[in-house]
């Protein structure tokens, strides 16, 4: 449920059985989604890449993006499936001799999200991320995660505000 009380339309169902069986919760399923364009249900490096593309990242290069690849991808198949990416997110610690930095993804994150690069997410890029992640938000259901991070309807949410709702703080 979104911070002004109605729930969000999702455009998948709000759990799905991963490759063990066990049922996943998908809360991030659509940031998931984001990154994997070729909808293919695991994200590669072509999929990174491909996000990135066309957007101001000129400090995205192949050796982050390999980097990127080897924190989250714990079971080292060449991929990221949806449980590797939440425990990367949700910061899932030290598995398989790999450390993941949720922090660190948090921030790429919130620097792709950050259009004007101001150091803060407006109103604007918020709705923008959201309808890139396919959920439909109304202005209210922005301005409401705003106050919950600490933000401000004219100032917006910094990196800490959005830490601080993502990771349940």
């Amino acid at each position: 449920m979104c911070p002004s009380g109605r729930s969000l339309s999702l455009p998948s169902s709000s759990s799905s059985s991963s490759a063990s069986g066990s049922t996943v919760n998908s809360s991030f399923r659509p940031a998931f989604d984001v990154l994997d364009s070729d909808r293919d249900g695991k994200i590669s490096g072509d999929d990174l890449r491909a996000f990135y593309a066309g957007r101001d990242a000129a400090d995205i290069d192949d050796d982050l993006i390999g980097t990127m690849m080897t924190v989250a991808d714990t079971n080292k198949d060449g991929f990221v499936e949806y449980d590797e990416f939440e425990r990367v997110v949700l910061g899932g610690g030290k598995e398989n001799g790999s450390v993941s930095s949720p922090t660190s993804f948090l921030e790429e994150m919130f620097k792709v999200m950050d259009k004007d690069e101001d150091g803060q997410l407006s109103h604007r890029d918020l709705k923008s991320f959201m309808g890139m992640a396919g959920l439909a938000v109304t202005d209210d259901d922005i301005d409401a995660m705003i106050m919950l991070a600490g933000g401000d309807r004219n100032g917006g949410v910094t990196f800490e505000g959005l830490h601080r709702i993502l990771m349940n703080r």
